[in-house]
C-alpha cells in the first residue's frame, strides 16, 4: 500500500512541475503579447494535482494573482491535495499495522 503513497507523491510532483511551467510560460507569453494558455488549461492542471506548482508559479511569477477565481481555486485545490496525501499516508499506515 505504500506504493500508492509513492505513486501519489510522484503524480503530484510531476503535475505540479507542469503547472509551474505552464504558469511561467503563460506569464512570458503575456509579456510578449502572444497567444496565451487558456485559463481552463491552467485550472485543469491545478485540479489534476498541480496545485502546489500553480501556487508557487502564481507567487513567483506574480501571475493570475488578481483573478478571484485563481485566488480561491488554487488554495482550495492545494488543501484538497494535501488532505488526499495525508489520508493516503494514514490509510497505508493503518493497513500495515
Amino acid at each position: 500500500m505504500r506504493e500508492t503513497v509513492y505513486l501519489l507523491l510522484i503524480w503530484l510532483g510531476v503535475v505540479s512541475a507542469l503547472a509551474f511551467v505552464l504558469f511561467g510560460w503563460d506569464k512570458l507569453l503575456a509579456k510578449l503579447h502572444r497567444r496565451r494558455i487558456p485559463e481552463a488549461a491552467l485550472l485543469g492542471c491545478t485540479l489534476l494535482g498541480g496545485s502546489a506548482g500553480a501556487a508557487l508559479g502564481m507567487a513567483l511569477f506574480r501571475h493570475k494573482t488578481r483573478k478571484p477565481l485563481f485566488r480561491r481555486f488554487v488554495p482550495l485545490c492545494l488543501c484538497a491535495h494535501a488532505a488526499l496525501l495525508a489520508w493516503a499516508a494514514l490509510y497505508s499506515q493503518h493497513i500495515i499495522k
